[in-house]
């Protein structure tokens, strides 16, 4: 049941992100021009996101556990690193040379544009080459190389 839920769930996020433009780099990469051809439509998406996640939140903290699962699953960590700040901005950096943030990426795949057989790959062996930095302590705690 749970794989159920959790299919209709990426379908419902998947044809929201075509369906609100989220899918085509060419307009997200015009809503970060700020200087040059500025489409502020996506920030409309981000505020219908951001308000459905405030509804959402006040309605799930009010139950003991999730629908399906045990427990929440809430992160303890609330420091603001190195790391932390390093993997925001090259997410950041991708995002505005790509024009993609991942789930959108995956979301355009079967649109089979360039910029997307592109990205995707890249996107991989970024994450990949992340894991080993991080697996093979190249790092140290705050961040630094070692």
């Amino acid at each position: 049941m749970r794989i159920l839920w959790g299919f209709l769930s990426g379908l419902v996020f998947g044809l929201g992100l075509v369906i609100s433009g989220m899918a085509d780099p060419a307009k997200v990469l015009n809503f970060l021009d700020l200087a040059g051809s500025w489409d502020p439509s996506l920030a409309f998406v981000m505020g219908g996101a951001t308000l459905t996640a405030f509804i959402g939140y006040r309605l799930v903290w009010r139950r003991q556990a999730p629908v399906l699962d045990q427990t929440f699953d809430i992160p303890t960590n609330r420091s603001i690193d190195r790391p932390l700040m390093t993997g925001a901005a090259l997410f950041g950096i991708g995002w505005g040379i790509g024009g993609f943030c991942p789930g959108p990426a995956w979301t355009a795949l079967p649109l089979l544009a360039p910029g997307t057989l592109i990205f995707l790959p890249a996107l991989l062996v970024g994450m990949w080459i992340g894991a080993k930095v991080k697996a093979l302590g190249l790092l140290d705690a705050k961040g630094a190389a070692t």
